[in-house]
């Protein structure tokens, strides 16, 4: 799995990094062939919700998608993730019935 790392208006550190990297890590768990994730973290100009975390993920046939608004990244990356999660599932949900 590629995961693509991409931050707007900020430069995460090494500890965002690594919660990100984590984060992905445990998309394993509920699909085994996801090809690639893009993950887009954005600090917005404006003071409350501005920063924002989006999630991609390309599997054989689709391509899902979440992104979450909030006033701390770490929490964008959580919502954004639980997010992603519940979509897979409902993907799998999909293809095998």
């Amino acid at each position: 799995m590629n995961l693509q790392l991409q931050t707007v208006r900020f430069e995460a550190d090494e500890s965002m990094r690594n919660h990100v990297q984590k984060r992905v890590d445990k998309l394993k768990r509920f699909h085994d062939r996801i090809t690639d994730v893009e993950v887009y973290l954005k600090e917005e100009n404006r003071p409350a919700r501005g920063k924002v975390a989006e999630i991609k993920i390309n599997v054989p046939g689709s391509s899902l998608f979440a992104k979450h608004e909030s006033d701390i990244m770490q929490e964008s990356i959580d919502k954004a993730y639980d997010s992603i999660v519940g979509q897979i599932k409902r993907y799998k949900q999909r293809a095998t019935g």
